[in-house]
């Protein structure tokens, strides 16, 4: 799939050829659009996101800070598709986060940043951690959670833009069928919480089963829960399709 603006790219590229000064040296190519005033594009969740990022850097369109998953990956593309836009791209993902930590670092990890869009996967700790961990969070604390995350963001910023990613699993590893049925309610409450809010809903379950029927659920995501990178690859290309920036 190319993205909009990427056929006009090539033919910029195969235009006039720039020329190189002696030595191979390219020539310092200057950004259309001071890049500090770009659109502010912030992911957030837990392990999904988080992609083993490095925490200490801070700093936007750093590949450490974004991780190894779809993020960097959405990142990646949209920066070659669009490179006079300015775009300042940030993971806040954090491993192990259920919706009541997202909410105990809202202030801090999202409202601070001032995004322009705030694109939030989260829900399988939420379930998982009950059978787990004892964590007693039912579907409605996990529906009301998301709305007020989505809430307050709305209230604070109000022209954010709100994107809602499904939360997904796939029939293998940890995942087995009794998973399916509370998980499937959770699924449908995200829905219902984006719905409410005016966010933008990517869809991912129906994906993944899709494809998960020619080829082995393993492949996108080895222990049912975490993407593989042909499983952050489906995540990115949704995410893109979904959101259209």
């Amino acid at each position: 799939m190319m993205l909009a603006g990427g056929a006009a790219g090539m033919a910029c590229w195969s235009g006039a050829r720039r020329a190189w000064p002696a030595g191979g040296v390219a020539p310092a190519v200057g950004p259309t659009e001071d890049p500090t005033e770009g659109p502010v594009v912030l992911f957030q969740g837990d392990s999904v996101t988080d992609g083993g990022r490095n925490r200490a850097i801070t700093t936007a369109n750093t590949p450490a800070a974004l991780g190894t998953g779809y993020p960097l990956l959405v990142a990646s593309a949209l920066l070659r598709a669009r490179p006079g836009r300015g775009y300042r791209f940030f993971n806040r993902g954090v491993s192990g986060d259920k919706v009541p930590d997202l909410g105990a670092r809202w202030d801090a990890d999202t409202l601070a940043l001032r995004p322009d869009v705030v694109s939030v996967l989260v829900g399988v700790n939420d379930f998982w951690h009950k059978r787990l961990r004892g964590y007693t969070g039912t579907v409605a604390d996990f529906e009301t959670g998301l709305a007020d995350l989505l809430a307050r963001t709305r209230s604070a910023l109000p022209t954010v833009r709100l994107v809602v990613v499904e939360p997904f699993v796939l029939r293998a590893g940890v995942v087995k069928n009794d998973w399916l049925s509370e998980f499937g309610e959770r699924r449908a409450a995200a829905a219902r919480a984006a719905r409410r809010a005016g966010a933008t809903f990517v869809a991912m379950q129906r994906a993944f089963d899709e494809l998960s029927a020619r080829q082995a659920p393993e492949y996108w995501a080895a222990d049912g829960v975490h993407p593989t990178p042909a499983g952050h690859a489906v995540i990115a290309e949704r995410w893109r399709e979904g959101v259209a920036l």
